[in-house]
């Protein structure tokens, strides 16, 4: 091996520990799990051919963020804001739900725990970061200015200083603290539904109850029992569909009627965006055994759940996740058809 080759080897070694946290920071600005990692993967590409120009004046670390906030501010020139169906929607009476469809390109992604949040040692900043990835602080991001974005995230959630931020978006200081200022501000403002979440990390005895309690209700389609878990308020928001339900009257009824065929699923544990969640899959009745059907993200408070958001585009979603796309059925469920 020679010596340039050593180099380029070990700079591809040096810019991999900064993935995780570099896609965490590209999410957060795009709101969008694949162009998140696309943007890396530019940031890292766009690192390793101008390589010989870094001069160390800054950290690699900060060289990289630069990189990757060009790349970022160049996507969001477009203006495109992902959204959730509350953020664009009125909730949908049950006797009113249709399931209308929009371009994928509208709503805000679920992300793995594991592509966006390094492990810190302080499990006060671990607490933090999952916060900082919830789909409702997501959500309220995504209204932002991209820079005022930018600011934000670099200054609350990374906790970079004002000088360090003024540096990387070429600006002043006074600038930077104005920004994050009117961002602070923009975001007061937008309260939305849904944004009730108040996760412990790692989750106490009573969640981690509740959370089986859900996966014996759902999996049963005990809608009782469901009704007892959910909030009077609670959410459910089915991406790509605009249709948003609150109350647990017209999320049970939703899931007795147009739902009714994902009685008898199966839900498998996913960590994703900071919060618990699960991968639903439905029975196939042709040929036996389970398919994907969603992705569920749980926002729990009080010891009830207040957010219930399925993404069902699982042809995305599974691989992201890891997740097999078929679920043999067990034995005893094999013999019970027979």
């Amino acid at each position: 091996m020679t010596n340039d080759t050593a180099t380029k080897t070990d700079l591809d070694a040096e810019l991999e520990k900064y993935r995780v946290e570099l896609t965490g920071y590209c999410y957060r600005m795009l709101g969008s799990s694949f162009e998140a990692e696309d943007a890396v993967q530019d940031t890292m590409i766009r690192a390793w051919r101008s390589y010989e120009k870094f001069e160390g004046r800054s950290s690699l670390r900060s060289w990289l963020y630069r990189i990757a906030t060009n790349v970022c501010l160049d996507l969001l020139t477009a203006g495109n804001k992902r959204a959730r169906p509350m953020d664009l929607t009125e909730s949908t009476p049950l006797a009113q739900a249709a399931l209308s469809p929009r371009p994928d390109s509208t709503w805000l992604e679920p992300m793995p725990d594991g592509r966006v949040l390094p492990t810190p040692a302080d499990p006060a900043e671990a607490a933090l970061a999952k916060e900082s990835v919830r789909l409702a602080f997501m959500a309220a991001l995504q209204q932002l200015p991209a820079k005022q974005r930018a600011v934000l995230i670099l200054r609350e959630v990374l906790a970079w200083k004002a000088s360090e931020v003024a540096e990387l978006l070429g600006t002043s200081v006074a600038s930077v603290n104005s920004a994050l200022q009117r961002a602070r501000a923009t975001l007061a403002e937008r309260q939305r539904p849904g944004g009730g979440a108040a996760v412990s990390d790692p989750l106490d005895e009573e969640q981690q109850k509740l959370l089986e309690r859900y996966v014996t209700a759902f999996e049963g389609y005990d809608m009782t029992a469901l009704t007892a878990l959910l909030h009077e308020d609670a959410v459910m928001t089915m991406p790509p569909f605009d249709l948003w339900l609150t109350g647990a009257g017209d999320i049970t009824g939703f899931m007795t009627t147009l739902g009714a065929p994902c009685a008898g699923s199966r839900l498998v544990p996913v960590e994703v965006n900071g919060m618990p969640g699960f991968a639903q899959y439905k029975p196939d009745p042709e040929t036996g055994g389970f398919t994907p059907w969603a992705v569920q993200v749980l926002e729990i408070s009080d010891g009830r759940i207040t957010g219930f958001h399925c993404f069902l585009d699982t042809q995305r979603w599974f691989p992201l996740f890891g997740l097999p796309l078929r679920l043999e059925a067990e034995a005893d469920e094999v013999e019970q058809g027979a």
